[in-house]
């Protein structure tokens, strides 16, 4: 029963692994606007999508702690890395485009 688990986890750690890096492959990749757009409003544009792929780099990571039995790494990992981080990118996604909005208005 023993060999039965270690295979059970090492098959789902591979599997969470495979997730994290096509999560962090989502991330990265740029996703090209429209013709008429310029370069960094595309690249704008393409920012909550890769927001939320780190956010669940973060939470895979967090499942993958709680496989290998640290509970305590675990959690600070799902409040920080997954949760915190993606709220706090949000937020000043949300500021940078508000900013952006009222340059436009003005001149």
């Amino acid at each position: 029963m023993d060999a039965s688990m270690d295979i059970l986890t090492t098959a789902l750690a591979a599997l969470l692994c495979l997730a994290m890096l096509g999560a962090a492959l989502l991330a990265v990749a740029r996703t090209p606007g429209k013709a008429s757009d310029d370069d960094e409003a595309a690249e704008i544009r393409a920012l909550p999508g890769a927001i939320l792929a780190a956010g669940l780099v973060g939470l895979m990571a967090s499942i993958l702690y709680l496989i290998l039995a640290a509970p305590d790494v675990a959690m600070t990992e799902a409040a920080i890395g997954s949760g915190l981080t993606t709220f706090l990118f949000f937020f000043v996604l949300a500021r940078i485009r508000s900013r952006r909005e009222r340059e436009t208005e003005h001149g």
